[in-house]
């Protein structure tokens, strides 16, 4: 039986600065703590740099999740501590697994950083289940070629099928646990219906244009972020006048306890105490360079102050 999902709760996302000095906003994270298994989504921008101005994120561990990066402009250039490394282009989708834990470097690519140029994206951060804690990391750097995009019946709806199903497309992407990862384009005056599991939790968030949620018309604009109730289907609508572009992300919920500090992701406080102490003694590896990261990102912070970047929102 079709039972629409209505909206459990609305929030408007507020902008911050992490990492390096990248402007965000977090709907996931922030007012929203978090939507199990999802811990926190980051939408990084969108901002347009000068030349020498764009930055990332140096080095960094993780432990006990997933990172989840989409890329809608500009180029980020990711190192780690086992040796993994490559450039996100545009449409790119990073999904790492970063399980027992890994340094990891995320920058714009020098080319990126020498012209300068449009930058947006996004990062999801995905809990692992405790048996998974502390498997091996794992990368899959999907070519935008590679990832299913389907059109509806009407012409009025495209979906970039990342993680889950729509429309018959399947995703390429492998996922520890089901999870439904994806961007929803509906031009201005459509209506797109989409199937989510009954037993999965979700939200759907809102990064470009605007329109409303549901049957019931619930209005949404960029920033916006709603948390999905019951049901087993989602009803987006584009404005008469604007298309709207949504992330719709859910999945099976844990519901397991977390101890969560900084970009450790555990169980237990005893594991959370683990992950500092592997860190700090050097267990989890270094990459090569890291001083001249982070000397690139704080030159980066200063040509923005100057130019007068860092303070647009």
């Amino acid at each position: 039986m079709v039972v629409a999902r209505g909206v459990d709760r609305i929030e408007k996302s507020r902008q911050m600065r992490e990492g390096g000095g990248f402007l965000v906003r977090r709907p996931i994270g922030d007012r929203i703590d978090q939507c199990d298994p999802f811990l926190m989504l980051d939408h990084l921008g969108p901002v347009v740099y000068g030349p020498g101005e764009a930055v990332g994120a140096p080095d960094h561990p993780h432990r006990g999740f997933e990172t989840v990066s989409y890329l809608i402009d500009g180029e980020i250039k990711h190192q780690d501590s086992a040796g993994n490394s490559g450039v996100l282009k545009e449409g790119w989708v990073q999904w790492m697994t970063a399980g027992s834990g890994v340094v990891h470097s995320e920058m714009p690519s020098d080319e990126f950083l020498k012209r300068g140029g449009k930058s947006e994206g996004f990062q999801l951060w995905v809990n692992l289940p405790a048996k998974d804690k502390m498997i091996k990391a794992r990368y899959q750097d999907t070519d935008t070629k590679k990832i299913p995009v389907v059109s509806s019946p009407d012409g009025k709806t495209k979906v970039k099928v990342i993680a889950g199903e729509s429309l018959g497309a399947k995703a390429v992407i492998d996922t520890r646990t089901p999870i439904m990862f994806l961007d929803i384009h509906v031009q201005a005056g459509g209506t797109f219906v989409q199937d989510v599991p009954e037993e999965f939790n979700g939200f759907a968030y809102v990064w470009r244009g605007a329109g409303s949620f549901t049957e019931e018309r619930i209005s949404v604009e960029m920033g916006m972020v709603a948390v999905l109730g019951k049901g087993n289907t989602f009803q987006i609508n584009a404005s008469p006048s604007e298309d709207i572009h949504v992330l719709v992300i859910a999945g099976v919920p844990l519901k397991e306890a977390i101890a969560r500090h900084g970009p450790f992701v555990m169980n237990t406080w005893e594991e959370i105490e683990q992950a500092f102490s592997d860190f700090q003694s050097g267990k989890l590896g270094s990459i090569a360079g890291s001083e001249e990261r982070y000397a690139k990102t704080q030159k980066a912070v200063s040509k923005q102050k100057a130019s007068g970047t860092w303070n647009k929102k």
